[in-house]
């Protein structure tokens, strides 16, 4: 009796990214990967051990920077980052370099272009760095980190991502570069073919990475692997439909890098435009005439305040930086200052340098001569991580009181969580520098 010639059987032939359950079947490159959703995340979050509080959607106000974009405000880079974003492949680069001076915006403006992006489904991932702050300000977990969000935000990817940790048992504790390729851009790459990344990728425009104060990470040499390998692999693959936001000061071993044909560079001081801080200022001078009654009674026995030509004068003496106006206007309507009100230290600002020493040093002045102040603030300076008020109380052998006494006083630079076993940050890393190169 002759055998008969074998079955050939499709199930699900037509389908894409179908749920079965707790499995899931993914489409990528014709072939068909079943994954179980729940446990197989769960799995992948367990081996790679990510960084929690890195993304944009991070609580910023334990996890800084604390930084967003006033409403009205910055449209016009955001605008032009965004058109890039949505450009196409041959037409543009895949990576752009936002770069600019201390407080001109860019954690704002990299946390906006996040959202955006997400909003379109076409986010991969987004890393905030920030200074002393564990493996927020290394290059150990940045890889894993981004593997995680792209199996969560693409999940054609995961199963390429799962078969890399599988087939490489040492790959978790190889170098920067290695697990930058296995874990996040080839995945990527692989996945990109299927039905709907390719569909969303040409009617809407490339997915992004976005990574943020990358001069704020210590690691200098893997930073500077990281940006040589993602220069190389994009000349070798530039139909793949990612590209990558990145923002920080202007070092000298991340320019070097990005200083390159394949990079895209985008000064911020040419998009700080005067109308911002202007916008900025006027929203919060007509909230503080509502918050505060000493501000209400001063304008009703003299007129508005600012006048115009003060609040104009402001303006132009900020030139551009938004965190130097923001702890300008916390200075200025500080609640906690007993001893002068916001109509005496407004013209005080005018003599400030616009950088932001001099507010750092008038501020901090007012706790200067409380007893453990030289060594609460020695502490919030040079300790790897950022501590509570009770871990900074046990540290130094004082009581919690006590560090709350003088730091209650630096409000304006320092952010104080509502509890005392949430850690106290700096409002931007740049009070760190001025501490660690003044005698404090």
């Amino acid at each position: 009796m002759a055998e008969s010639p074998p079955v050939h059987v499709e199930i699900f032939s037509n389908a894409h990214n179908t749920q079965i359950g707790e499995q899931r079947i993914n489409i990528v490159h014709g072939n068909q990967y079943v994954s179980e959703s729940s446990s197989d995340q769960a799995t992948l979050v367990q081996r790679l051990k990510p960084i929690t509080d890195a993304s944009h959607t991070r609580d910023r106000e334990n996890s800084p920077p604390n930084s967003a974009c006033f409403p009205g405000t910055r449209t016009d880079v955001i605008r032009t980052i965004v058109a890039w974003v949505d450009s196409w492949l041959l037409w543009n680069t895949h990576i752009l370099w936002l770069y600019g001076y201390v407080g001109c915006g860019k954690s704002a403006i990299a946390l906006a272009i996040a959202v955006i992006l997400e909003e379109s489904k076409r986010l991969v991932g987004s890393f905030f760095f920030y200074q002393n702050t564990g493996d927020r300000s290394r290059m150990t977990k940045f890889a894993t980190t981004l593997a995680c969000q792209l199996a969560a935000a693409i999940p054609e990817a995961a199963p390429f991502i799962e078969k890399a940790v599988k087939a490489e048992p040492g790959l978790l504790q190889s170098n920067l570069v290695a697990q930058l390729r296995r874990l996040v851009l080839e995945p990527f790459k692989a996945a990109s073919w299927s039905g709907r990344l390719l569909w969303t990728s040409l009617v809407k425009g490339s997915f992004l990475i976005v990574i943020d104060g990358l001069d704020e990470c210590e690691d200098r040499q893997q930073v500077e692997a990281f940006i040589d390998d993602l220069i190389n692999f994009f000349k070798k693959n530039p139909l793949v439909p990612l590209r990558f936001f990145i923002t920080s000061r202007v070092e000298q071993h991340i320019q070097g890098r990005l200083k390159d044909n394949q990079v895209r560079l985008e000064n911020l001081v040419n998009h700080c435009l005067r109308n911002d801080i202007d916008t900025f200022m006027t929203t919060c001078f007509e909230e503080a005439k509502k918050l505060f009654p000493v501000i209400a009674a001063y304008i009703e026995e003299h007129g508005d305040w600012p006048t115009k030509e003060e609040k104009d004068t402001l303006v132009d003496h900020i030139d551009g930086s938004f965190i130097f106006a923001s702890a300008l206007f916390k200075y200025i309507v500080d609640p906690t200052d007993i001893q002068s009100t916001p109509m005496q230290r407004l013209p005080l600002t005018l003599n400030m340098d616009p950088g932001l020493d001099t507010l750092y040093a008038n501020t901090l002045s007012r706790s200067q001569q409380l007893s453990d102040f030289s060594d609460i603030i020695s502490t919030l300076a040079l300790t790897f991580e950022p501590l509570p008020i009770t871990g900074i109380a046990e540290l130094l052998g004082i009581k919690s009181f006590e560090v709350v006494r003088v730091l209650i006083e630096l409000q304006a630079i320092i952010h104080i969580p509502g509890t005392d076993d949430l850690p106290v940050t700096f409002c931007h890393t740049s009070l760190r520098d001025f501490l660690t190169t003044e005698a404090i």
